[in-house]
């Protein structure tokens, strides 16, 4: 059985100029790697080995850009908390693979607690978001209950 996305376990191994280059990385995706290697003390080279194992870890599981809702048309967001009827391992493996496909889906998490999961949802307005909960989630069959939270604005964390 493979590891869990955050299974701790599977990046024991990494030291700390490991660390530090994550650490960088998160605060600054775009940095150049010879201004990477250089705040975290090791050669350029030595930096892009590393940069490369740890993607091919999974420690970094990729770069993107961040851009603003509003400039792609979808200044609306949401999160919609779903709770299952079933809860078997399949059921729920279905759901989730499932709902990282739905159009204007940022995020899928899958929580604990009276909910199973929430995604984080983008769209064009407030007629595109019903929509979006009426024709992809008030069908699917193992979804029993769905609640809408509208995000009036959002804010990056440093974590």
């Amino acid at each position: 059985m493979p590891a869990a996305p955050n299974d701790v376990r599977r990046f024991a191994a990494l030291d700390e100029v490991d660390r530090a280059i994550l650490t960088e990385l998160a605060a600054d995706g775009r940095l150049p790697n010879n201004a990477l290697a250089e705040r975290v003390g090791v050669a350029p080279s030595t930096c892009l080995t590393r940069t490369r194992a740890l993607r091919e870890s999974g420690a970094i599981r990729g770069f993107h850009a961040e851009v603003d809702p509003a400039a792609v048309g979808l200044p609306l967001q949401a999160l919609v908390s779903v709770r299952l009827t079933a809860h078997e391992r399949a059921a729920v493996d279905a759901f989730r693979a499932r709902s990282v496909r739905l159009p204007g889906v940022v995020s899928v998490f899958h929580v604990a607690g009276a909910e199973d999961y929430v995604l984080h949802v983008r769209a064009a307005s407030g007629d595109a978001l019903r929509d979006f909960v009426l024709d992809h989630l008030a069908v699917d069959p193992v979804v029993q209950h769905t609640q809408t939270s509208l995000i009036f604005e959002q804010a990056r964390g440093m974590g």
